[in-house]
């Protein structure tokens, strides 16, 4: 599998590509010797796309795809139990026009279902031939060991990949995620590596940012953001690098990292991403970037990442009003 694979979620039609342009992108990344294309249900018509471009390509692509996120407003058509999944492939393979899928992926954690229903289901999946094999995707480290676990308990086939969100400015992976995951022999296929757009040089504070993207992430407004990639810009300047290049750079640097996806849309964000894949930071510059944001930590919240039900909701790190009254 190639280092740098090709994110299929900007190719939805509504992101503002013609089918046409998508698949050129597509080419033209396969072309240039990217041979994983990763994509998912609830990306609207992105699996859609994917299947059209990869029409006598399929043998030589490494092609994932995820389930678990809603893909319409049934409240069925979403989540990790069995008949879900049972159904979910069988769309996801329609859209993709193919007989297999080579690493399915569970999109997000399901609170609501047993993991042990969902490696079972997947399992089963795998000794089909409708899979070849399944990972996860932002999970955090306990939910990778848990299920290892099960796996070997039960005797299932076990999650081979984990895909979790990492950049320059969002490190919290490497405390224990990425350990594990070198640990029990998973590939990392990390997403978000420009932070979101974060890291193209783009946004700067005190710019004229973009005002549609600045609306929809607040990460954009999130002044320990703006700050380090102040920090970061002279950086990669002193390298000779441009800013994605060096946040590129970055992520495959790490050796728990098996190939970081591009999210490139238009054929020119490809070719100048393209140009950097063979960059390699030395470690004076990841010295420096390590001063801007320490091993380990983030720069401010991620959108998008994910925030387990045990945050999320009062109710499960409260205890009832009448029970603490009583203590």
């Amino acid at each position: 599998m190639s280092a740098i694979g090709l994110g299929a979620m900007m190719f939805a039609t509504r992101m503002g590509n013609s089918k046409q342009e998508s698949v050129d992108v597509i080419h033209r990344a396969l072309d240039a010797g990217i041979n994983l294309i990763d994509t998912a249900d609830a990306y609207e018509d992105s699996e859609d796309i994917v299947g059209h471009a990869l029409k006598g390509r399929r043998d030589d692509v490494v092609l994932a795809t995820k389930f678990g996120r809603p893909v319409d407003d049934n409240p069925n058509h979403r989540g990790a139990s069995r008949r879900w999944i049972v159904a979910a492939v069988e769309n996801s393979l329609r859209r993709l026009q193919t007989d297999y899928i080579d690493i399915y992926q569970l999109h997000r954690s399901d609170p609501d279902t047993d993991l042990e229903e969902t490696l079972s289901a997947l399992t089963d999946l795998v000794r089909s031939g409708k899979i070849r094999a399944f990972g996860t995707s932002t999970l955090p480290a306990s939910n990778l060991v848990q299920a290892q676990w099960i796996a070997e308990r039960h005797g299932y086939e076990r999650p081979h990949t984990e895909q979790p969100p990492y950049s320059i400015l969002n490190r919290g992976i490497e405390r224990e995620v990425l350990p594990i995951a070198q640990q029990y022999g998973l590939g990392v296929l990390v997403w978000g590596p420009l932070g979101q757009g974060m890291l193209t040089g783009r946004v700067r504070r005190g710019h004229d940012n973009d005002v549609i993207r600045a609306q929809l992430l607040s990460s954009f407004h999130d002044q320990r953001r703006l700050d380090a990639v102040e920090r970061l810009i002279p950086v990669a300047a002193q390298a000779g690098l441009s800013m994605p290049h060096l946040a590129m750079a970055f992520t495959i640097a790490h050796p728990g990292v098996t190939g970081a996806l591009l999210g490139a849309r238009t054929m020119s964000h490809l070719d100048d991403l393209l140009t950097g894949t063979d960059t390699v930071l030395g470690d004076d510059v990841l010295d420096e970037i390590d001063d801007i944001v320490p091993p380990g930590t983030d720069a401010g919240p991620l959108d998008q990442d994910h925030t387990p039900p045990a945050i999320q909701k009062a109710a499960l790190r409260r205890r009832p009003l009448a029970e603490r009254a009583a203590a």
